[in-house]
């Protein structure tokens, strides 16, 4: 819950709901300074979130599986019990 507890990586995990996307769409889509994107994506990476997959130079970051499939089944919306996140509803 602590790694979605920030405006900006529930904006990337929202991002990454369409699909995987190299770090630089990522900030061009947010309007994120690529230092900042890879601080967040590393923190949602550390927390179980996403993936990450280096292709020559680039970093691509997706969903990872059991995040994306939870997702799925609740139509976009992360239950924890505590607290609802719903990615439907976020802003971009």
């Amino acid at each position: 819950m602590r790694a979605l507890g920030e405006p900006s990586r529930l904006r990337l995990v929202r991002q990454l709901l369409d699909g995987p996307h190299p770090v630089n769409d990522l900030c061009d889509a947010l309007d994120l300074q690529p230092y900042n994107a890879s601080r967040h994506l590393a923190v949602l990476k550390s927390a179980g979130l996403v993936e990450v997959e280096k292709v020559s130079k680039q970093r691509i970051y997706r969903l990872a599986e059991t995040f994306r499939d939870k997702l799925a089944k609740n139509d976009r919306v992360l239950d924890l019990g505590c607290c609802r996140f719903d990615f439907n509803q976020l802003p971009r």
